[in-house]
This record gives C-alpha cells, structure tokens and sequence, in this order.
C-alpha cells in the first residue's frame, strides 16, 4: 500500500536527495564521531542552503506546513554493527529550545545532550512534520524505521494504549533507498527494532514547525 500524509501521516518521497545534495550533507556530517547511535545537532551552517523554504529537503516541509517552516531540531541516527539497538513503540512529545524559560503549558523540562528539551502542548506537537534522510539504503534485515499509519490522529496517546493503537492500525515498515526521504506527522506512533544484519544505516531526521514559541522560548534550530 502506497502511503500519504493526508491519510496515513507518512509519505515515502523516493530519490528525493540527488548526488550534490547528498555530498553536501555527508560533507557537513563528516567530523562527527562515528560510535554513536544518535547524535542531537546543532548549528549545521553548511546545511542551510538544503533546509531553507525553497531547498531540496525544506521545500517538502514547505509543501505541507508553508513558507513559514523552519527545520528547528536535527538528530543523526547510525545504526551499524557496533551501535545496533531497539526502540519499543512510542511518540516523539519534546521539543529542543535554545534555553529553559518556565512558560505556561509546557514541561516537564527534560536535558539530552547538553540541549534543553520541553514537552509543548499537544496542538504544537501535531502540527510539525518530521522528515527522515536516508544516507543508506534500509533493507527489512537492517532495522528500518516502523510506523502506525494513522495513529498520529490521535493526539497523545497514552502509554497503557500505544499496544492497542498499533494493533488497530498495523504496523508499516519505511523501507529506503540512499536519497530517499520519508515525511511522517510528528506524533505518529513509530519503534525500530534491532538489525538482523546490521551496517551503516545513518539517518538524518529533522522536526519541522511553522509556529513560532511564545514568549521569550525560541526553538534551538538547525
């Protein structure tokens, strides 16, 4: 079954990344430790091109969300023989923000990786879209990405429900190619399993929003 964002929350955008793009991204991605199974970024000038409103990767944002979108937190995923883990099914409910400002509806403040997280409310969360650039092809055997199609309609889903939420709406694995781009809703339920035969799987994903903080809160960025 072929996905859509409208319906399913997740869209596979095939060859999506071409081989310039692709240079630019290892590239600005080259000095980073290669031990790690996730890395939270910051700071990726050399990307900004590619991340704007009209870019080969933000203009797919810009599609769903408008020209007000911003990619506003990056995470490098490597999932190799060395760094081969599981990831039982769950939401993504944080943001990552430049510092912690107490603001009404959102906590509890959470710190990954030296960065200051915060949960938003749920309204932000299901407005944002997450994009998932595929560095290496993710085959069956090598753990891909696996999502509850629709089950980002539902706000936040409580831990004791996420099992059943699954059950009712099965489960779909993101397969990929090198240059390919998944799309999917924030919210949507999603785990990954560990690779059977595991190599060098690195992801970039990056969380998109339109919405600007209130207050003095401002998103980290990218």
């Amino acid at each position: 079954m072929t996905l859509t964002l409208t319906r399913d929350g997740a869209q596979h955008l095939l060859a999506a990344l071409d081989t310039a793009s692709l240079a630019v991204i290892e590239a600005t991605l080259s000095k980073l430790p290669t031990d790690r199974p996730g890395q939270r970024l910051a700071n990726l000038a050399g990307l900004a091109p590619l991340l704007a409103q009209d870019g080969a990767v933000g203009r797919h944002a810009t599609a769903h969300l408008g020209h007000a979108a911003r990619a506003v937190r990056a995470i490098l995923f490597d999932k190799s023989a060395t760094t081969n883990w599981s990831l039982g099914w769950h939401q993504d409910r944080t943001i990552a923000v430049r510092q912690r400002i107490d603001t009404p509806g959102f906590g509890p403040w959470t710190t990954k990786s030296g960065i200051q997280h915060v949960a938003p409310p749920q309204s932000l969360l299901d407005a944002m879209l997450t994009l998932r650039l595929h560095l290496d092809p993710v085959d069956a055997a090598n753990a891909p990405l696996l999502i509850a199609p629709g089950s980002h309609r539902h706000g936040r889903i409580a831990e004791a429900d996420v099992a059943a939420h699954v059950a009712q709406y099965g489960t779909h694995a993101c397969l990929a190619d090198r240059g390919d781009i998944w799309l999917y809703a924030t919210p949507i339920l999603h785990a990954s399993d560990a690779a059977t035969q595991p190599s060098h799987r690195r992801v970039l994903q990056l969380d998109y929003s339109a919405d600007t903080l209130p207050g003095e809160l401002e998103w980290l960025g990218v």
